[in-house]
């Protein structure tokens, strides 16, 4: 059976197995989804966002990307922030990026063609305004561990001072956000403490 095969055999069980622990899996699935979360993180086939959290079906709305990156050009980041945050009134915007990230790695090492070069660009902007600090780290895995870290904190940077978030914290209080790093090594979640 090939790979493209044994995901339908995945689904087939998955749904069996769901509907014989909750019968009424489907239906409460199937109804207006109501998240707490809003969950910005790399699109790394490694850092399952549902996964690492625990979160069931219903738990999150998930934007992925390369680096995890939020660019307020980003027609498509824009409208899931927007729609998270008017519709689906999510109280929790989550920047999750991850060690041993290959979009940083690789935009840290060499040059690349567009679009993804384009795409990565502002880390290279980002490490070269925290070039003092990474330079004294003394090993590149801990300079790439930090420009992971300075890369989260950014994007959270990016989201607290977009308009309608600033609006939406001024008027209702949230939504609240949050930077958070996946490492590897561990499975563990590390939460920067964002403070914006």
């Amino acid at each position: 059976m090939s790979n493209y095969q044994q995901i339908f055999k995945n689904n087939r069980k998955w749904a069996t197995e769901k509907k014989a622990t909750d019968s009424e899996f489907f239906a409460k699935l199937s109804k207006d989804q109501q998240p707490e979360f809003l969950y910005i993180g790399c699109s790394d086939s490694r850092v399952p966002a549902e996964e690492i959290t625990g979160a069931q079906p219903g738990d999150m709305l998930v934007h992925r990307n390369v680096a995890n990156l939020v660019d307020p050009s980003d027609t498509n980041a824009m409208s899931v922030i927007h729609f998270a945050v008017t519709e689906l009134q999510v109280r929790h915007i989550v920047v999750c990026g991850h060690y041993l990230c290959g979009g940083i790695k690789a935009a840290m090492e060499r040059e690349l063609d567009a679009p993804l070069g384009t795409w990565l660009q502002q880390i290279r902007v980002l490490a070269s305004k925290h070039r003092k600090e990474l330079e004294a780290i003394d090993n590149l895995d801990g300079r790439f561990r930090r420009l992971v870290e300075l890369n989260v904190l950014a994007q959270c940077d990016t989201i607290v001072n977009l308009s309608l978030i600033q609006e939406l914290i001024r008027k209702k209080g949230f939504p609240k956000v949050h930077g958070w790093v996946f490492n590897m090594h561990t499975g563990e979640l590390v939460d920067l403490n964002f403070q914006p």
